[in-house]
C-alpha cells in the first residue's frame, strides 16, 4: 500500500488524476481519495490485467498504465494510449526489464504481465521541450545556440515549423545547431499530442512571434490555461490578444476542444524592461528570453521553479552568453 499526500505542480490546469485513479481501480488496486491525499493498496490480491480507454491520450496516464500492468496477471489492452518518444523509451525500458509490450495500430499497446523484472541498462532520450526552448531562444534573441543531444526523428514537428517562421537548423550527429535566418515570418499553429505540436513548445516560441513580421495565431488545444504568460510579455510591449474561447474562424487540422484557447500575435513590436513573477515552468523561461530580448533591464522573480525543467539553468545561460546577475 501507499499514500501520496495532495501535491502541487504547474498552474496551468486543474490536472485531475481521474484518468490515473480510475484505471488503477480496473486493475483492481483500492483508491480512497482523502482530504490529505490518495491512499492506494492492492488489499492482499495481485492486481489483473484490464481493458482500459483512456479519454485522452494522456502520457501520464500512459505511464501509469504501462508500469501497472507489467507485474499484473493476464493481459492488459490500452487503448488511446499515448505515443510520444518517450512512451516508447519507457516501453524499451521496461522490454530490457522482462517485460512483454507490443505497440499496435491505432494507439493500442498490449501488455502481458509478467512474474519479475530485472535490472537494465539504459540511455534515455534527450528532453524534447528543453531542446525546442533553446531553439526558441536562439530565434527570439537573433543568436545561435548548439543542442547536444537533439535529434531530428523527435524533433520533426517542431523543425517544420521553425523553419517557417524563420529558423535556420543543421542537423548534426551530436545535436542540431538553430539560428535565425533573415527576417522572422508569422505562423499559425495548433498544439497537440504526438505527432502534433507539444504544448510546451507553444510558450517559447511565443516570444519570437512577438519579433515576427505579420499576424500569428496559436491555438492551444491541451491545457486550458496555458496562455496566462501572455500577460507579462504584453506588458512588456508585445501585441497579444488571447480568446478564452478559442478561435472558431479558419481552417483547422486539429479537433476543436471545449477547453481551447487562442493567442494572436501581431508583430513585431519591440519589447522593453519590465519586472516579472515566474507562474511556472515554460511560461517562467518565455519570460526569461523574453528578458534578454527586451531592451533594458528586468527582475524575474521565482527563477527556482526553472530548474525543475531545465538541468543547470543558470550555467546554461551563462553559456550562450546571457547577461544577468542572480540575486539571493
Amino acid at each position: 500500500q501507499a499514500f501520496i499526500p495532495a501535491l502541487g505542480g504547474c498552474r496551468i490546469v486543474a490536472r485531475p488524476l481521474d484518468f490515473h485513479l480510475d484505471a488503477l481501480r480496473k486493475f483492481g488496486a483500492i483508491v480512497e481519495k482523502l482530504p490529505s491525499g490518495i491512499r492506494l493498496s492492492t488489499g492482499g490480491a495481485r492486481l489483473h490485467g484490464a481493458n482500459i480507454h483512456l479519454p485522452y491520450p494522456s502520457v501520464g496516464a500512459t505511464e501509469q498504465v504501462l508500469l501497472t500492468a507489467v507485474r499484473a496477471e493476464g493481459t492488459t489492452e490500452l487503448r488511446n494510449a499515448a505515443i510520444e518518444p518517450e512512451i516508447m523509451d519507457l516501453i524499451a525500458v521496461l522490454q530490457k526489464m522482462g517485460a512483454i509490450i507490443s505497440y499496435e495500430p491505432n494507439r493500442v499497446i498490449l501488455i502481458e504481465g509478467v512474474e519479475t523484472l530485472r535490472g537494465y541498462d539504459h540511455r534515455s532520450i534527450f528532453d524534447r521541450n528543453e531542446a525546442a526552448s533553446w531553439a526558441s531562444a536562439a530565434l527570439a534573441t537573433d543568436g545561435e545556440i548548439f543542442v547536444g543531444g537533439a535529434k531530428q526523428q523527435e524533433m520533426l514537428t517542431f523543425l517544420n515549423v521553425f523553419r517557417k517562421a524563420g529558423g535556420w537548423f543543421d542537423i548534426q550527429e551530436d545535436g542540431i545547431l538553430f539560428r535565425r535566418d533573415g527576417e522572422l515570418k508569422p505562423v499559425v499553429v495548433e498544439t497537440d499530442v504526438h505527432p502534433g505540436f507539444m504544448t510546451d513548445w507553444q510558450q517559447p516560441l511565443v516570444v519570437a512571434l512577438t519579433q515576427a513580421k505579420g499576424r500569428s495565431v496559436v491555438h492551444e488545444t491541451v491545457y486550458e490555461n496555458r496562455l496566462g504568460f501572455t500577460d507579462a510579455l504584453v506588458k512588456m510591449g508585445a501585441d497579444i490578444v488571447v480568446h478564452p474561447r478559442g478561435l472558431q474562424d479558419g481552417p483547422r487540422r486539429v479537433p476543436r476542444r471545449d477547453l481551447e484557447q487562442a493567442a494572436v500575435i501581431t508583430g513585431p513590436t519591440p519589447l522593453h524592461a519590465a519586472d516579472i513573477v515566474v507562474p511556472d515552468l515554460r511560461g517562467g523561461y518565455s519570460h526569461v528570453i523574453a528578458a534578454l530580448t527586451a531592451e533594458g533591464e528586468s527582475r524575474v522573480s521565482g527563477v527556482d521553479i526553472l530548474s525543475r525543467g531545465y538541468e543547470k539553468f543558470l550555467a546554461k545561460l551563462d553559456a550562450v552568453g546571457a547577461d544577468f546577475d542572480v540575486i539571493r
